[in-house]
């Protein structure tokens, strides 16, 4: 048992510090000019399921970007819809596609068909912008995804930010966990070279690859299959610091768990298909990109040991070590780090404060790993209740940033 225990510990702690270092790589940004003159023309795509609630605001906030206006056109495609979705964003200005289908459903499936529809319009849009129907999206999102395009670049990331962060000690701690992936994760990935997670939301990805690849994503979480199924054709997801979407967190731990046992589903079941392709190619080909991507495909199986070894703790460290000494010494350390983290996203004080609530909210990970894999293969889509509705005018009276993101909101 010590055996298996101590070789547990010692490939949880070489993966965790792999992590480590490559956040390192976070500390600073490498400042390019993103705003070139407007040349792209966009399709942004809203994929909505009874969100009366909330699109309106989306649908005017969209139509009220700093970008020209016949360069960019606003589909909200209802999927499923019982409620009033579909006529609330066609009151607003935006073309509705109405998709109606109880066998293939979620969010994979909505987006497939709103893109072959769009297509088979014939309109030569260059690149095409997927939002969520809770999101609020800063006016110089299109202007920033339009210079990473120019430059090259096929697939985008923007910063997924939170629009109801003080609501609970819940979107408390999810803002906090967004603010430090956004900086120590995406930004250290693409400073790297390596292929950024793409996040359902805020995401830019270019027509003519699409086209060339295809969508074909209806995992639970299709944006992970399809970062995955580019990489392994050598297209990377890039990262748009500046380029910012306010997502609606949930309010409640049980709202908050359903929704990431739904990703750790989706998560355990793309890994299962593809990590081991994945790190296999990257060999062939001695792409360290693909064997990157291929670590992070394995994270929900290192949250699982992670369990098992803070169990084992309790069996295995009683006579050697303080084990209060080592959970403070712990806590504290990762405070400062995150403290740091926050400080180099210039965020306001208040936000520091939340830094207690973030390692009780990131045990909760833990279990939610062994129910996702257990139901790996279960693809029943659950939809999260979205319920805050934010004018974009106010959005900085809800959000603890600095002041030059609110000026861009």
């Amino acid at each position: 048992m010590e055996v298996i225990y101590y070789g547990l510990q010692f490939f949880i702690t070489i993966y965790y510090f792999y992590f480590f270092v490559v956040s390192l790589f976070g500390f600073f940004r490498r400042y390019s000019d993103d705003l070139l003159p407007p040349a792209s023309r966009f399709a942004i795509v809203v994929a909505a399921y009874n969100e009366e609630k909330v699109i309106g605001e989306l649908i005017r906030n969209l139509n009220d970007m700093d970008y020209p206006k016949e360069l960019y056109d606003v589909y909200v495609v209802a999927d499923n819809c019982t409620d009033s979705t579909a006529a609330i964003a066609a009151e607003n200005g935006a073309t509705v596609i109405e998709r109606f289908n109880q066998v293939d459903k979620g969010k994979g499936y909505a987006l497939e068909y709103a893109f072959n529809n769009i297509f088979d319009r014939g309109i030569p849009y260059d690149a095409v912008c997927v939002f969520d129907a809770d999101n609020l999206v800063a006016k110089n999102f299109l202007s920033i995804m339009n210079g990473h395009l120019l430059k090259g670049e096929k697939i985008i990331q923007g910063y997924l930010d939170t629009k109801n962060a003080h609501d609970t000690w819940i979107t408390k701690s999810i803002y906090i966990s967004y603010i430090l992936t956004n900086r120590f994760w995406q930004l250290s990935k693409y400073n790297l070279g390596f292929t950024c997670a793409l996040g359902g939301t805020g995401m830019c990805l270019s027509v003519e690859m699409l086209k060339r690849y295809g969508w074909g994503m209806t995992s639970l979480t299709e944006d992970l299959e399809f970062q995955t199924k580019a990489l392994l054709n050598n297209i990377k997801v890039c990262w748009a610091h500046d380029a910012k979407v306010y997502d609606e967190k949930p309010l409640s731990l049980m709202q908050s768990w359903r929704q990431r046992r739904r990703w750790m589903q989706g998560h355990t079941n793309v890994a299962g298909r593809y990590a081991g392709k994945l790190f296999l190619e990257g060999i062939r080909t001695k792409n360290f990109a693909m064997i990157d991507g291929a670590m992070y495909l394995i994270q929900p199986f290192f949250l699982m040991f992670t369990g098992v070894g803070l169990i084992g703790n309790f069996f295995m460290y009683d006579q050697v070590y303080d084990k209060p000494m080592i959970a403070v010494i712990s806590f504290f350390s990762q405070f400062i780090y995150f403290g740091i983290g926050l400080t180099l996203e210039k965020v306001s004080l208040k936000a520091y404060w939340w830094l207690f609530f973030y390692p009780i909210f990131a045990l909760t990970w833990l279990p939610v790993a062994f129910i996702g894999f257990a139901m790996r293969k279960n693809k029943v889509w659950a939809h999260t209740l979205h319920i805050r509705n934010i004018k974009h005018e106010n959005l900085h009276l809800y959000i603890p940033s600095k002041i030059d993101d609110r000026r861009a909101s």
